[in-house]
C-alpha cells in the first residue's frame, strides 16, 4: 500500500490532505522511519504502526472496532440534541473514517460501547440469530424480589408489544440490584422489562458486549479491540 493511501483509509484526511502529510515528511512508520516517498509500497500484510506529524502511535487496521467506557450526559448521536455527542471522545482519525456505536445506550447509560466502520461485523453484533450477550449492572428504585427475577426469566410483557421478552440472564446482585443478559436488542429495553416487572431502574451500565468488556477502561477512554474474536460467522 502507498504512503498516501495508508493515511487515507485510516482516517487522517482526504486524499489531497493525505499526500501532503507525506510530503512534508509528517509519516513515521516503525521499523522504516520517515516515509516520503509517495510510490513507495509498504507492507500492511502483518503488524504495522506509524505516527502522523509526532502524534500518537497508531496502527493499521483494514477495520476498526474500538470499545468505549461511555460515561453518563453523552448521547450516542451525529447530531445530539440535548447532550454532547459521544463520537466528541474519540480521536480525528476515527471519526474521519466513519465508524459508528454498535447498540446504541441512552445519554444517562454508561458502560461498553464499541464502535466499527465494519458493517458485516454489525451484523453479526446485532442480529439476533447469533445471540450475542450483553450484560447490564441494574440498580433499582425498589428492592428487588423473586418474584421480579423469575418474571424477566420467564418473560414479560412490554408496552406497545404483542409477545413477551425475557432475559437470558438474571440474578440479583445486592437488594435493590441486579445483573441483567440479553441477547436481542430494543428500545429501551432494559428499562422497560424492569419496569413490566414491577421496578424501576435508577442506573443502569453495560458491563460486557460478547467478550469485550472495561477490565479497567476509564470513563470516557477507549481501546482498540479485536474484531476476529466477537462471534462465530
Amino acid at each position: 500500500m502507498k504512503p498516501a493511501d495508508l493515511l487515507f483509509t485510516q482516517g487522517f484526511g482526504t486524499r489531497r490532505e493525505c499526500a501532503a502529510l507525506v510530503a512534508s515528511g509528517g509519516l513515521d512508520v516503525e521499523g522504516a522511519g520517515v516515509i516520503d516517498d509517495f510510490e513507495r509500497e509498504l507492507d500492511v500484510a502483518g503488524e504495522l504502526w506509524f505516527r502522523v506529524c509526532g502524534g500518537p502511535r497508531w496502527p493499521y487496521r483494514p477495520r476498526a472496532l474500538v470499545v468505549m467506557n461511555k460515561p453518563a450526559g453523552y448521547e450516542c448521536s451525529q447530531k445530539p440534541r440535548h447532550h454532547p455527542s459521544v463520537y466528541s471522545l474519540l480521536p480525528a482519525p476515527l471519526r474521519g473514517r466513519g465508524v459508528q456505536a454498535i447498540g446504541r445506550l441512552d445519554e444517562d447509560t454508561t458502560g461498553v460501547l464499541l464502535f466499527t466502520d465494519d458493517g458485516t461485523l454489525v451484523h453479526r453484533l446485532t442480529s439476533p440469530k447469533h445471540h450475542v450477550a450483553k450484560v447490564y449492572e441494574v440498580r433499582c428504585r425498589h428492592p428487588v424480589d423473586p418474584g421480579q427475577v423469575e418474571r424477566l426469566c420467564s418473560g414479560v410483557l412490554l408496552h406497545d408489544e404483542n409477545e413477551t421478552v425475557r432475559a437470558a440472564a438474571c440474578e440479583p446482585t445486592g437488594e435493590r440490584a441486579l445483573r441483567l443478559t440479553l441477547t436481542e436488542g430494543k428500545y429501551h429495553q432494559v428499562k422497560r422489562m424492569v419496569a413490566a416487572a414491577g421496578n424501576r431502574v435508577e442506573a443502569l451500565k453495560r458491563s460486557a458486549f460478547g467478550r469485550h468488556r472495561l477490565d479497567g477502561l476509564a470513563p470516557g477512554a477507549w481501546r482498540w479491540a479485536d474484531p476476529q474474536s466477537d462471534v462465530p460467522a
